[in-house]
């Protein structure tokens, strides 16, 4: 495969990405939450590209994207719940996980054997644009390598990907920086995996109580492997003191290397979080010590990040 060319965002740019998705290819696009990796939900090959250039184990569900409603109302089945969700958060890093619709063209890769699809429409305008032009679903997990941190700039997947992709359209860096929340609807409704749409605005929005995933259930949707979003380093959560040889991740008003937010605002938290890990990971910190973050609203969707990037990694001795 050729070096991976960044695409800078102009008409005949774009036309050239969609042409790439249209022949198999993989083309890394920018969302508001983080740089997805894209490939044709409808194409065996071309999904099964994006599991390897991942490493990406296959029993890990996609995400699927649309620009179009319609669209998504052809692959799964639709409910009043949908609707009500859909009015309130799309376009907008909000994913639901729905039954598959009988006769969907969906990849059977996609949904890593499972009898439902996740679908989210991005807010992001590069992303509507190729969606768009493309005129059907991209599969598109976050764009880096399984389990290391998520990309929110274009350099981000170059680090981890070049080489192993053909193109990446760039847009800058991401606005939200942190994962869309998964909402499962095949049942009672069910965070998946939060998000920075919360758990609460959610339930305002339905009018019911939201259930959420149990840490020891079955995969039923992405990003839910316990080691995730990993740097290089190893990490310390919650630390209230700094030890020798760290390197110091903060939040608030603290002494540190690199600070979250200063002033603890969560929103600008959850944008920094993975640049500030790739940053500390480029300069060669061995332990990354982090401070407490708030477990409320947004914060939870950041703590998710924290304890999946510290937990023990499948090569971790025993």
């Amino acid at each position: 495969m050729k070096p991976t060319q960044t695409r800078r965002i102009t008409s005949e740019h774009t036309a050239d990405a969609v042409s790439i998705w249209r022949d198999g290819g993989l083309v890394a696009f920018p969302t508001e939450t983080v740089y997805g990796l894209g490939a044709d939900a409808t194409n065996d090959h071309a999904v099964a590209r994006i599991y390897e250039a991942k490493g990406r184990p296959s029993f890990n569900p996609l995400i699927v994207h649309f620009a179009e409603l319609d669209d998504v109302k052809e692959q799964v089945i639709w409910s009043d719940q949908a609707e009500v969700l859909a009015k309130a958060f799309w376009p907008g890093p909000l994913t639901m996980v729905l039954p598959l619709a009988e006769g969907s063209k969906m990849s059977k890769l996609v949904s890593a054997g499972l009898p439902s699809l996740a679908v989210r429409m991005p807010a992001h305008p590069v992303a509507r644009a190729l969606l768009r032009d493309f005129g059907g679903g991209i599969a598109a997990p976050s764009a880096n390598r399984s389990g290391q941190i998520s990309p929110t700039r274009s350099d981000h997947v170059l680090a981890t990907l070049d080489g192993r992709i053909e193109a990446i359209v760039d847009g800058g860096a991401c606005d939200e920086g942190l994962e869309s929340t998964i909402i499962g609807l095949t049942d009672t409704p069910t965070i998946l995996r939060p998000g920075t749409i919360t758990r609460a605005q959610i339930e305002a929005v339905l009018g019911q109580p939201v259930a959420i995933r149990e840490e020891a259930g079955a995969i039923s949707a992405p990003g839910q492997l316990a080691s995730h979003y990993a740097p290089n380093a190893r990490m310390r959560l919650n630390a209230t003191d700094w030890h020798d040889g760290e390197t110091r991740l903060g939040f608030g008003d603290v002494d540190c290397d690199l600070n979250l937010s200063s002033t603890g605002d969560l929103t600008e938290a959850a944008a920094n979080l993975f640049a500030h890990l790739h940053d500390l990971d480029a300069k060669g910190a061995s332990v990354i010590a982090v401070s407490p973050i708030p477990d409320e609203g947004l914060g939870r969707a950041i703590n998710d990040r924290l304890g999946r990037a510290a937990a023990p990694r499948p090569d971790d001795q025993v």
